[in-house]
């Protein structure tokens, strides 16, 4: 057995820890709008959001590919605007990640933040808390089950995914060969030792993360008022 390439690994890794921080800065107000608003366009936006689970990865590629490619609009304007395209790119893996990995990080927000509950904030609104301070001082520290959950799912779903990371980004080592990608390759070309040690790192860090989620979700207190 030859040597393994570590480059995937810390590319994935790479990968999912900027999909991640992405996803929680859109997906936080998002999930906290879902989680209170009264409007009727909430069960769209919710079906849209959940797209990525149903979807076949490679449909959901697909139009991706199109829309982020040279002739699509997304594309023509990253073109023109940094003289590069986002298809077969890192900034193109990203954003399908991104999109990809949505519901994984927007739904368990939307639940916690649903589960605390108006009467934390009103309270908070009794004593001169505007909504903001709403928000971060009493509804995220509420919150902060849902919050370990988004992001440990959100990072180890970037971690696993294929068909997309395939269709938009391609097999570019060092740019867009992550360990997915990588671990397909060597059952290619039928060099099953080196898929092996991939695809059991990426067995083990699943289960050590799920295993981690719940551990620390027991050990974090529920507040009830």
């Amino acid at each position: 057995m030859g040597l393994i390439d570590l480059g995937p690994v810390w590319l994935s890794l790479q990968l999912a820890a900027v999909t991640t921080i992405v996803l929680l800065a859109i997906g936080t107000p998002l999930a906290w709008w879902l989680a209170w608003t009264r409007s009727h366009a909430r069960p769209v936006i919710e079906a849209i959001v959940a797209l990525p689970l149903v979807l076949p990865p490679t449909v959901l590629g697909f139009y991706l590919l199109v829309i982020l490619g040279p002739a699509g609009a997304i594309g023509q304007f990253w073109i023109e605007l940094t003289g590069s395209t986002l298809t077969f790119s890192f900034s193109g893996l990203v954003i399908a990640s991104v999109i990809y990995s949505f519901p994984f990080v927007v739904q368990p927000l939307q639940t916690a933040f649903a589960s605390v509950g108006p009467e934390p904030l009103e309270a908070a609104a009794t004593l001169g808390a505007n909504r903001w301070q709403q928000f971060f001082r009493v509804a995220s520290p509420l919150a902060q089950r849902g919050y370990l959950t988004a992001v440990v799912l959100g990072f180890a779903h970037t971690i696993g995914e294929f068909g997309v990371v395939l269709m938009v980004g391609g097999n570019i080592p060092g740019q867009t060969r992550v360990i997915s990608i990588a671990i397909y390759e060597h059952v290619e070309t039928l060099a099953y030792d080196q898929a092996n040690v991939l695809s059991a790192g990426l067995l083990i860090f699943s289960f050590v993360v799920l295993l981690g989620v719940y551990i620390v979700n027991r050990s974090i207190p529920i507040n009830r008022y």
